[in-house]
């Protein structure tokens, strides 16, 4: 697919629906970043920012919900009609864009134009909450089912095309030339659509911004896999994986930083850290919960994830705290070119020096081969941590991925047998198959009862090939007891194997218990279903108790 991204006269939205489109259907990684490298390099200012912004940050505009998208739909469509068809699409975005009537003159204008992407982001963003429902609807008149698409993404901030926002970046850096992580760098310190940015990157001067509350791009780790016994124990310093969220905070001057790996500032979900960070520097850790000296389980933090403001029963059952493991920079002082050993001795330093609150250092752990140190990971599990972490002693920091001086050395999933029981319709390009799986494990009735019933504990829509998919499309279309719109209820007959990273307590599912991370490993068309696991099972995968 090599769609052209110039911009026709009467419809310029279409580069944009273009895009999306082609990202969409394009698996491959490479030709991803080819597809946006060329809608980057056709298209004019500040079309291209807001269409980057809208892969990466998203673009702020006042909300609509999908229900609000249904009663617009409803008032031009048929009810019965629009609930028929969503049912078959399975996805509201593409059945909106198909069913909405086609383009009407007496709309806002001459139905063989659109208007471009940053007059339809204007005419979005200067909209009231009341009056957003109508501009909206007025610009779904004005265009084609791809068009409609890309909007209703846009509004909803559904993208779901495979793109991250480093991704975007690294498209960025492709079509220009410019140092991606010198591109990440500048990107919080300049303003959408980024036409500042875009000028730098054309060949003109680099923006003008204050770096010093920017986020710095974090220096991530490989899978060691095998290659653990190749490598010089003397060089490597281990420290644990702590099982939490990435995190980077920036204090400078009174102002306050506190950003996901991804770059994304996370500061309104934590309000007790940003009220604690009354120091000068940028630090790197793992952001937890931590009761009593130890670390809670992961679901404790999740409650606090994406939240927009955290009242004060939440700040006060799952407290927030940084384990750090690096420093960026000390005060002024870049440390980032320093060795990891002398990074870390400003580290220990930095911390002594302001003994911020809610933050302690993540311990370095003392080995002497390499066998010695798989022992410790062996029980990485029972103490509440995801493995070790494998850092040259004399690694300078360095954003990215580089191949070498940093390896993640994780311990092995969890597995179970589990039946499957719900099949829901994916997005995107797996709309049309039933690709997201709700399995349950066996559990004793009432008391007294020799009966057992199923329980839902996971849900997992990864780890198959494409041709299991099929499969699997195939068998629960001929094996559906029930029908809940785009969910099928299906005999509970087929044994799925599913690999986890974790089980916890959560009184959020009739189980009592959630996996972390759940992902189909294997379909076990083999084993009767009579023979999949017990709760009792997973409930004893459990760790007895957090981590200090």
């Amino acid at each position: 697919m090599d769609p052209t991204f110039a911009q026709p006269s009467s419809r310029p939205m279409r580069p944009f629906a273009r895009l999306l489109e082609s990202l969409l259907f394009t698996p491959s990684r490479n030709a991803k970043l080819r597809l946006m490298e060329r809608y980057f390099a056709e298209t004019p200012d500040p079309d291209r920012g807001w269409a980057l912004a809208a892969l990466s940050d998203g673009v702020e505009m006042p909300a609509i919900s999908a229900s609000r998208i249904r009663g617009l739909v409803e008032a031009r469509v048929d009810p019965v009609l629009f609930a028929l068809s969503y049912d078959y699409v399975g996805d509201l975005a593409e059945t909106v864009a198909l069913i909405w009537p086609p383009p009407d003159a007496g709309g806002l204008g001459n139905e063989s134009e659109t208007p471009r992407l940053g007059e339809v982001v204007d005419r979005l963003r200067a909209a009231s909450r009341t009056e957003i429902g109508g501009v909206f609807a007025a610009l779904l008149d004005r265009m084609e089912p791809s068009e409609r698409l890309a909007l209703i993404k846009l509004v909803t901030g559904g993208m779901r095309v495979g793109v991250s926002a480093r991704l975007a970046r690294t498209a960025l850096a492709r079509w220009s030339g410019r140092p991606l992580e010198r591109i990440e760098e500048l990107w919080h310190g300049v303003e959408q659509p980024y036409t500042a940015l875009f000028g730098w990157l054309d060949g003109g001067p680099e923006p003008d911004v204050d770096l010093s509350l920017a986020f710095r791009p974090m220096m991530l780790a490989n899978p060691v896999e095998d290659r653990w016994s190749d490598l010089d124990p003397t060089a490597y310093r281990a420290e644990w994986k702590w099982d939490g969220i990435r995190v980077q905070a920036a204090s400078f001057g009174g102002e306050r930083r506190l950003f996901s790996r991804t770059g994304e500032d996370i500061a309104q979900a934590f309000p007790d850290i940003i009220a604690t960070m009354a120091w000068e520097g940028c630090v790197d850790g793992e952001l937890l919960v931590i009761k009593s000296g130890a670390v809670a389980p992961f679901s404790e933090l999740q409650r606090r994830l994406g939240r927009k403001q955290v009242g004060a029963k939440l700040l006060a059952d799952a407290p927030a705290a940084m384990r750090l493991y690096d420093v960026l920079h000390d005060g002024e002082r870049d440390t980032r070119a320093l060795p990891f050993d002398e990074r870390r001795q400003a580290l220990e330093a930095w911390q002594a020096r302001w003994q911020p609150e809610r933050t302690d250092l993540s311990g370095l752990i003392a080995f002497s081969d390499w066998a010695e140190l798989e022992v410790l990971r062996e029980g990485a599990r029972a103490e509440a941590q995801e493995g070790l972490m494998l850092k040259r002693g004399d690694s300078p920091y360095e954003g990215g991925r580089p191949m070498g001086p940093w390896f993640k050395w994780k311990r092995d999933p969890l597995t179970a047998d589990c039946v499957l029981i719900y099949a829901q319709r994916g997005h995107g390009k797996r709309s049309s198959f039933y690709s997201d799986y709700t399995f349950a494990a066996w559990t004793g009735a009432a008391p007294g009862s020799n009966e057992l019933t199923l329980v839902p504990v996971g849900k997992a829509y990864s780890g198959y090939t494409d041709e299991e998919l099929k499969k699997l499309d195939r068998w629960i279309r001929n094996h559906t007891v029930e029908r809940f719109g785009p969910v099928r209820s299906v005999a509970p007959e087929l044994v799925l194997e599913v690999a986890f990273d974790a089980v916890q307590r959560s009184t959020r599912h009739k189980s009592g218990i959630a996996m972390r991370f759940p992902r189909i490993k294997r379909i076990r068309w083999d084993k009767p279903a009579a023979e999949a696991d017990r709760l009792e099972t997973l409930e004893a995968m459990i760790p007895s108790g957090p981590a200090a």
